[in-house]
């Protein structure tokens, strides 16, 4: 087995779409970053690569390349996905955190850990999507920004 962990934060900005999870969500803000930054995902994703000793999603996928402007992270998911499957391991477990002071999430979760669960080729069962508040304090109280952490743990395929 192997652990991974991942951290990933975005700004907010005003004229882009609100993606987590592979869930677009109705707000008045979305994240900022040359993919479409869903911060849920790319956490999940650094979580795996870190499970796999493969560095980072911005050495994987860098945001100096011109093929990334504005993709989905779920495709990016599935690129990582491949990597996992190719070194001979799958996913256990993946327990994700979003940190956001607003929206609230708890409606999208299911449909979040179902695109998650999909692009990883496993099981709803095996993906946890959760989210909270930092009671008004930081970056992501101030609704600057959102935040995301996430674990893994890789088993190796039989």
């Amino acid at each position: 087995m192997k652990i991974g962990i991942g951290y990933d934060v975005h700004r907010l900005k005003e004229g882009r779409d609100l993606i987590l999870g592979g869930v677009k969500i109705p707000y008045p803000f979305g994240l900022d970053g040359h993919s479409d930054a869903d911060v849920l995902v790319h956490a999940v994703m650094d979580a795996i690569l870190g499970a796999l000793a493969l560095g980072d999603i911005g050495k994987l996928f860098p945001d100096t390349d011109p093929a990334y402007l504005g993709v989905s992270s779920m495709v990016l998911l599935k690129e990582v996905a491949g990597l996992m499957d190719q070194k001979g391991y799958r996913i256990g477990n993946v327990d994700a955190l979003l940190i956001a002071q607003k929206p609230k999430i708890a409606p999208y979760t299911e449909e979040m850990r179902r695109n998650i669960a999909a692009a990883l080729g496993t099981d709803t069962a095996c993906i946890n999507v959760k989210a909270t508040t930092e009671e008004k304090l930081g970056f992501t109280g101030r609704e600057e920004g959102m935040a995301a952490q996430a674990v893994c743990l890789l088993e190796e395929k039989l």
